[in-house]
This record gives C-alpha cells, structure tokens and sequence, in this order.
C-alpha cells in the first residue's frame, strides 16, 4: 500500500489574500474542515479578475509530466499567464474559488512525481463543472476552464477528452466489473492498473482531484453501497481513509457554493428591486411632463386659430 498525501483545497502552502467584501454591510465566510486542513473561502458580490499557469501535454490518455525546480514557474507567474488568457472580470462568488484551487493546482503540477491521468482530469472537470454551474454565460464558462488549463500549460482539451471517456466507461460499467478492472482488457482497464501499480510501489501521488474522480466514477456506475469504494480503492492500492476524508471537504464545499449562490442571488434581485422602485417616480414624473406638455401645446394651437379667426 502506497504511503499517500493529499493536497488540500485550502491554503495550507500559501496564504490567500484576504479580501474586503459587503452584502449589505454584511460578510460571510465559510469554513469546510477535514482533520487539520481548513478551507475558508469568502462571498464577495463585486468583479475582480482571476488567475493561473502550468506544463504539459499529451494526445496520449496516460502521461508522464515531471517537473525539476530549476524550470517550474512561480505560482505568480502562473497566475499572470491565466490573467493574460482570460482578461474578462469574474465575479468573485466564483473568482474566490478558483483562485484557491489554481494555487493548490499549480502546486501538485509542479510536484516532482506529478504525473498526468484522467481520472485526476475526471475529479477537476467535475469540481470545475460544480463550482461555475450557474455561471452567467456559457461560452464565459468555458474560455475560463482553457484559461486555466492553458495557465498550467496542460491541454484543457485533454482533460474534456479524457473526462468524457471515463464518464461513458463508468456508465457502461456494474458494480462488479467496476471493481474487478484488473481482470479485464482495455484502454480505461490500462489506465486503472497504471495508477493501481504505481500506488502499489510508492510512485503515485494522490490528490483531491483524483478522490473526486474515483466518486464520479461511482457515481455514474449508480455504486451507492459503501463497500464498492472500499473494494475500489483497495483495487487501486489507495487509501481509502484519505479518499474518504478529501470526499467529506468535496461535499461540504459543494454544500457551502449552494448557500453563497443563494445569497447571491437575493442580493442580486434586492438590488434589482431597488432599482426599480428608483426608476418608478421618475417615470411618473417623465409621464406628467409630457401630459403637461400636450396640454400646453393644445392651448397654444387654439389660442393661435382664435387669433386668426
């Protein structure tokens, strides 16, 4: 069984900006926790400008992307190649995030045993698609996802490609060959033993991403029993404790992004209403000007022929 770490969502290599934000002079913050990790994230309904970067890419499903100090970027750097990629504001309900995660990604890229594969690429789509669903624009969406792939100079293509290949694996899968790949021929089976024999020799370096995967997985497999993901990650010779653990701070990120949406959302039609009720007197007042004005203008056209007359 592989000694195995995990990467956490939270800022525990970098300190994240700390940032001022008011909803009705009021500011929320939210806490998700597993053992001694802390994620903390800040709903902040204003406009500011995201950020990221990284390296390598493959057509290949499986590839080895290594990194030595002397030529890793600075997370700065990294950042500053997502800003100059996507130049467009994102609102920080969203913006807050995905700062945090470029951080904690770019670090785990830039790991001298990163190596790419698709089941970490299935549990960052995931997280992704969870995180901006609900996103104004859809084509907004999806430029931000290549600008953040791209920032880390991977291929977001890649990942789709990779994602959706294991999403159509998994839904054709049952509880069964789920767990009993090992046994079995074929490009999603390969990709399972690799990841099942480096983990076996210590040369697999897990992260949440790749515990988001394994739960898509059986997601999309309808594996509701307990079991399945203890068979599974025994299967992949990962540490089901860790899998478990990273799971809970997944669900409790998911469950606290609903609640900061929500307040978005009433903040967004509060102000929407405010606005209107502005809007009310002054078109009155525009209604009453132009029904004075007819009026004048009538008076002046009958004093005018009565002259004439």
């Amino acid at each position: 069984m592989a000694a195995l770490t995990s990467l956490s969502f939270s800022s525990s290599f970098t300190q994240c900006c700390e940032r001022k934000a008011t909803v009705s002079s009021s500011t929320h913050r939210f806490f998700v926790s597993s053992s001694s990790e802390v994620f903390g994230f800040r709903t902040i309904f204003s406009y500011h400008y995201g950020g990221v970067r990284a390296s390598c890419s493959s057509s290949k499903m499986v590839v080895q992307c290594m990194s030595s100090a002397t030529d890793a970027p600075t997370v700065s750097e990294t950042k500053l190649n997502f800003l100059k990629a996507y130049k467009r504001p994102i609102p920080s309900i969203y913006n807050t995030v995905l700062q945090e995660l470029i951080v904690q990604q770019h670090l785990m890229r830039y790991k001298r045993s990163y190596r790419y594969d698709p089941v970490f690429a299935l549990g960052f789509v995931t997280v992704y698609d969870q995180l901006m669903e609900g996103y104004p624009s859809d084509e907004d969406r999806d430029a931000i996802f290549k600008a953040y792939i791209n920032a880390l100079n991977e291929d977001p293509e890649q990942y789709r490609k990779d994602a959706q290949k294991l999403e159509e694996w998994a839904r054709a899968q049952n509880l069964t060959s789920l767990v009993e790949f090992s046994s079995k021929d074929g490009e999603i089976e390969g990709i399972l033993k690799d990841i099942a024999e480096r983990a076996g020799k210590g040369d697999f370096s897990y992260s949440r991403f790749f515990a988001v995967g394994l739960f898509r997985l059986l997601e999309l497999t309808n594996a509701t029993e307990p079991t399945i993901l203890e068979k599974l990650c025994a299967a992949l010779n990962i540490n089901k404790k860790s899998v478990d653990r990273d799971l809970d701070v997944y669900r409790n990120l998911l469950s606290k992004l609903v609640q900061a949406k929500e307040l978005l959302k009433e903040y967004v039609d509060r102000e929407k209403k405010k606005r209107e009720e502005r809007a009310e007197p002054q078109k009155a007042n525009e209604t009453i000007t132009k029904c004075l004005g007819q009026q004048l203008s009538g008076q002046q056209l009958w004093s005018y022929e009565n002259n004439i007359y």
